[in-house]
């Protein structure tokens, strides 16, 4: 992110010393030169001192600022001092005023100040200067002053405004993240939290006539419990520090994933098994992952079957149950099926879900953008 920096306090707060010191000490050069002009008084030196002291206010105050200056440097003109050094504390208020946003004042402040000086040099000074060239020049040179500030006011505003959509660009990708987040700590907990429910109610229907298979089905309960309070500590671990989170289940993690499931899973791989981007990874091991705790909690005891098919430029998941002892039935109406569609979605892939004889099927298409290496 853009980062305009500050200058350092002490050089701001001293910029008006160092500016009152230049014109006190060089308007000498400027005497010596414009031997017409009148010599610096005491009254002289106060003006050539009060332009600069005007400049600690220029923050809070431009536009005064600006007019003080203003208002001082023709003081000094007027009294017939040399031109010179006592220009410098009204650019550095002008150009200060523009930065400030008050365009529209410094400009009229400037013309009126152009114009005095076209006055006074032309009739009014002992010694005139008329002639266009000299009112060209001036009118130049103050020009730049202007036109320089204008550049320095737009090419600012541009990195604030860069720096602005950059801002909203993270809070974006911030907000998709914890959104992300919350989807994943959804698929972790609702998958674990159903596994441990059916294993939990066959442990407690075995416990007494088969305490075997009742052990079976609580070191199930045990491991499932451990998953997802490891998926939840990442997940909060990324909330509470920023910290950058790498995906924590994949496609390589299928087998533990249907050997947690207690469910009787035939697996099978078709095409030319590589790896593919992460968010697809990610996304199909949920997907496989929200089918199989809508099987948990439909269809107990079905049996299933997932098929990984590795197409030139997709990913097809299938998953199939059986159905169980009683008929496939729509999952329609929780959020398992919508949050399946929406990863695919997301990834500019599709989702069915449909009864599947007498069981229901789960079937998504994800693009693989990117070839992978085999596994």
């Amino acid at each position: 992110m853009l980062n305009v920096r500050a200058k350092p306090p002490w050089i701001d707060r001293s910029m008006p010393l160092l500016v009152g010191f230049v014109q006190a000490v060089t308007n000498r050069g400027a005497e010596w030169n414009q031997v017409d002009r009148a010599p610096v008084d005491l009254l002289g030196y106060a003006l050539l001192l009060a332009g600069p002291a005007a400049l600690f206010a220029r923050r809070r105050h431009p536009v005064p600022t600006l007019l003080v200056s203003i208002v001082v440097t023709c003081v000094f003109i007027a009294r017939g001092h040399a031109y010179g050094p006592v220009f410098l504390t009204p650019i550095i208020a002008a150009y200060n005023a523009v930065m400030l946003g008050h365009r529209r004042v410094t400009w009229a402040i400037w013309i009126a100040t152009y114009v005095f000086l076209i006055v006074y040099m032309t009739w009014l000074a002992p010694v005139p200067t008329p002639g266009w060239f000299h009112d060209l020049a001036v009118a130049a040179i103050m020009g730049i002053v202007l036109a320089t500030a204008e550049f320095a006011r737009a090419r600012k505003d541009r990195l604030a405004e860069r720096e602005q959509v950059e801002k909203e660009e993270m809070r974006r990708q911030a907000s998709e993240e914890r959104l992300t987040m919350a989807r994943e700590l959804h698929d972790v907990l609702a998958h674990n939290i159903s596994l441990i429910h059916v294993q939990a109610s066959t442990a407690l229907h075995l416990i007494d006539d088969h305490p075997e298979q009742a052990r079976t089905a609580l070191t199930t309960i045990k491991h499932a419990s451990k998953d997802v309070l490891t998926e939840m500590r990442s997940v909060l671990n990324v909330l509470r520090d920023g910290a950058p989170r790498s995906p924590t289940a994949g496609l390589d993690r299928l087998d533990e994933l249907v050997e947690r499931s207690g469910l009787p899973v035939a697996k099978r791989v078709t095409g030319r098994a590589r790896r593919v981007p992460p968010s697809v990874d990610r996304a199909g091991y949920r997907i496989v992952q929200e089918a199989l705790t809508n099987v948990t909690r439909h269809a107990p005891g079905a049996s299933v079957t997932i098929l990984l098919d590795y197409g030139p430029d997709t990913l097809t998941i299938q998953v199939t149950d059986s159905g169980g002892n009683a008929p496939g039935e729509s999952l329609g109406g929780g959020n398992g099926v919508p949050g399946m569609r929406e990863r695919a979605a997301a990834l500019g892939g599709t989702l069915t879900a449909t009864p599947y004889g007498r069981g229901f099927r789960v079937e998504a298409r994800l693009p693989i953008l990117e070839e992978g290496e085999p596994v």
